[in-house]
């Protein structure tokens, strides 16, 4: 059977008070802001949340507060992954006792596990858990990219039932639509590779710009589910000016910019990332104005 997250899932940012700590309210009025604004669901605690800065407390109460905030206008992906097999296990297991809708496990980081060591990392989550897990794939960030042939290994496991594939490589990811059970979902972890990775069979996105143009990125979506190539086609070009302003430097530092310009709470990253600076905030300014966001 399907399991169904919805075409547009929000990688949401982390909002943080002026003195560092976590804004659970913040987050809250956050989630249903994109609930109501195009997203399927929300996906915690990853990248664009910055899991590395977040201690164990702070995703505990992130997941629960928001996941009770929503209250099923969107369903909740929670981050769990990690470079130690035992610490994903806990984290997943901890996911699941909070009540989420599923977890989002990264590729271990740093330390460059073979392929068989991918496999048995995400197998041993998989038989630890009892609910949804969607796999993410994102190479630039952990320094090891997880290859065609183990996404489809994994996805043959009972939990897995989809992919947030940032690896940027379009020939992968046509690779695994080809091979993928007929349940198990690809997803584009790459906001601007999300038409081609429709048209090749895709199934949505796991969205940055989806916190400034969440009903946008899914009317794209629709227009290319219809047949409407060249609708699907202008949308995508409309978009694509906010696509790469939001990646002018390290993420989250610009979406987090952008929605505060827009009214939003969500503070500044955390060291070791910084705010953007004069320059790269007048650019996303800009760009705002003449998408008419601001």
């Amino acid at each position: 059977m399907k399991i169904d997250f919805g075409r547009v899932i929000t990688a949401m940012v982390t909002p943080f008070k002026a003195d560092g700590s976590l804004d659970v309210d913040e987050a809250v009025r956050l989630a249903n802001y994109l609930a109501e604004h195009g997203s399927d669901a929300v996906a915690l605690a990853g990248t664009t949340g910055e899991s590395p800065t977040l201690t164990n407390e702070e995703e505990r109460t992130l997941f629960q507060e928001v996941k009770k905030g929503l209250n099923g206008k969107a369903k909740v992906l929670a981050g769990a992954g990690s470079n130690s097999t035992a610490t994903a296990v806990k984290y997943t297991r901890r996911a699941e006792a909070l009540g989420v809708d599923g977890s989002l496990l990264v590729v271990p980081y740093y330390n460059k596990p073979t392929q068989e060591g991918l496999y048995q990392h995400f197998k041993a989550v998989n038989d630890a858990a009892g609910l949804p897990l969607m796999l993410y794939n994102i190479p630039a960030r952990t320094g090891r990219n997880m290859e065609p042939e183990t996404t489809l290994r994994l996805a043959a496991l009972p939990n897995y039932f989809a992919i947030k594939e940032a690896s940027g490589d379009l020939e992968q990811i046509k690779k695994i639509i080809a091979g993928a059970p007929e349940d198990f979902l690809v997803y584009s972890g790459d906001d601007s590779m999300t038409l081609d990775v429709l048209k090749a069979g895709g199934y949505g996105v796991v969205s940055v710009a989806s916190h400034l143009a969440g009903r946008k990125i899914k009317k794209m979506i629709e227009a290319c589910l219809a047949g409407d190539a060249a609708g699907a086609e202008q949308l995508n070009k409309e978009l694509d000016e906010i696509f790469q302003v939001i990646f002018i430097t390290t993420n989250p530092a610009p979406i987090k910019a952008a929605l505060n310009m827009l009214g939003f709470q969500c503070g500044l990253p955390r060291l070791p990332l910084v705010d953007l600076n004069a320059g790269e905030k007048e650019k996303l300014r800009t760009v705002l104005q003449r998408c008419k966001l601001l």
